[in-house]
């Protein structure tokens, strides 16, 4: 029943296009076969909407149509955006002037990776619509990536065909309301079918839109887990950026960034690069920010205060990224998705007394040796920095008071090294903390100037950020 109501809501999306003589425009897809083009068919009426639909499947003939892009890979950003350049001027030149002037145009392109007969492999897609928001406007392009998490083929087929035909329907309809857009992309599937994890709005439309926020909503919509921002501030598929790289991360609030959270990634990653096979090369280092607090509940921060971090960790050359997850052992499970290579998590004393605290493990069924268990199966070590003691003394992680029911199993993790000390560059960083530059900001310019990066409180003075006050 379920079924019939999804695929009901599909028909009626394509069936409101066709019906709509003033929305005109082509479909092309590569890669799954022709299922957005088959909905808008199956819906009747099609020859109102489809100008044209193209499937070129043979490389040849696709690199005839498209070109070949620097990249190599047929499914890329690159290469739906070449298609979108190519079939939109395509129908814009050949029927622009015979139609309606009321006419808006449209293009609507996918370039896909689904299973492969008997082989494992990525399942994933870039799809894309150029579209005419009025009649005769420069056109704006709405891009998205999708993972598929489906078994088969004809699953993910019968997929693409819905998240298509709810892109074309909500760019045309919803193109005031962004994050409406991102709400409808699923609607008619069923949860754990596809993951989006990348969304990008260009165009004079959108010229409004601050991409890196937007696709924050795509985590809050639950369409991914995390998104990653590069260190130049663009989203990048994780899929790339994390594929074959040892990664290191570190979480915090950085509300804002110290001079202590940079020394703490700075020797996490010296320390990291003592194992085998880590390099500056083959690794990336990502400052992680949860949305979530202890419990995993959403905090609920704004995304403009989350954007102007991640602004402040970029501009220090940080890749970054924005989660909702809330125990460590499940952002490792994350970071696997992507990577067979050595997984380094940089955490303070506080942290790895949280690790240790049983409390901290409600809702999961094995408790804290599920919890361990989920966290060092293969390739994963914490990294510790130390802290200042009640007495103003260095304590390191050999320090660390654990319940007298899980002496034993500390004492397992130090000796098989599954937990690392870092050094702290300079005792004083020590007596930073984030909390305390807040409080200061609203009090102008003063001392806390000199606990953050010269660049970050640049920053920060300039764009009043965190109720920086002159």
């Amino acid at each position: 029943m379920n079924n019939q109501i999804s695929e009901r809501s599909t028909i009626n999306k394509a069936l409101r296009l066709n019906l709509d003589e003033k929305k005109y425009g082509t479909i092309a897809e590569i890669g799954a076969g022709q299922e957005v083009a088959r909905q808008f068919f199956l819906a009747g009426a099609a020859a109102g909407t489809v100008a044209k639909t193209i499937s070129a499947y043979d490389m040849q003939f696709s690199d005839a149509i498209y070109g070949t892009q620097e990249s190599g890979r047929y499914v890329s950003q690159s290469r739906v955006q070449a298609m979108l350049d190519k079939e939109f001027a395509l129908v814009v030149s050949r029927v622009g002037t015979s139609r309606a002037r009321s006419s808006r145009y449209f293009s609507y392109a996918a370039t896909v990776a689904a299973k492969s007969f008997n082989r494992e492999n990525e399942c994933h897609a870039w799809c894309g619509i150029r579209i005419q928001m009025y009649p005769g406007a420069e056109p704006s392009d709405i891009i998205v990536h999708i993972r598929m998490l489906e078994d088969s083929a004809e699953q993910q087929q019968h997929t693409l065909g819905v998240l298509g035909v709810n892109l074309i329907y909500a760019a045309y309809y919803y193109f005031e309301e962004p994050r409406k857009i991102i709400d409808s992309l699923t609607d008619g599937l069923g949860s754990g079918r596809i993951e989006i994890d990348s969304i990008d709005f260009n165009g004079p439309y959108f010229e409004d839109i601050d991409n890196r926020a937007i696709n924050l909503h795509l985590i809050r919509s639950w369409k991914t887990r995390a998104i990653v921002f590069k260190p130049d501030g663009q989203v990048a598929v994780p899929a790339d950026i994390l594929y074959k790289k040892n990664v290191l991360t570190t979480r915090g609030s950085f509300r804002p960034v110290t001079k202590l959270n940079v020394d703490m990634i700075e020797q996490g990653f010296e320390a990291f690069k003592q194992h085998e096979g880590v390099t500056d090369d083959n690794s990336i280092v990502l400052a992680e920010i949860s949305l979530n607090d202890a419990f995993g509940k959403d905090l609920m921060v704004p995304e403009s205060d989350l954007i102007a971090r991640v602004r402040l960790l970029n501009s220090l050359g940080y890749s970054v990224m924005v989660s909702d997850y809330t125990r460590y052992f499940s952002l490792r499970a994350y970071f696997r998705q992507f990577t067979a290579m050595q997984i380094g998590i940089v955490l303070g004393m506080i942290n790895i007394k949280d690790i240790f605290d049983e409390e901290k493990y409600v809702g999961v069924e094995g408790g804290i040796l599920e919890g361990f268990g989920k966290l060092f199966p293969d390739n994963t070590r914490l990294f510790v920095y130390p802290e200042l003691n009640k007495q103003g003394e260095i304590s390191d992680f050999t320090r660390i008071e654990v319940e007298p029911s899980l002496r034993y199993l500390y004492k397992h993790l130090l000796e098989n090294q599954y937990i690392f000390g870092i050094n702290c560059s300079n005792p004083e960083l020590l007596k930073i903390y984030s909390r305390d530059v807040l409080s200061e900001l609203p009090s102008g310019r003063g001392e806390w100037e000199d606990k953050v990066p010269d660049d970050a409180a640049a920053r920060i003075i300039r764009n009043k950020l965190f109720g920086f006050r002159e």
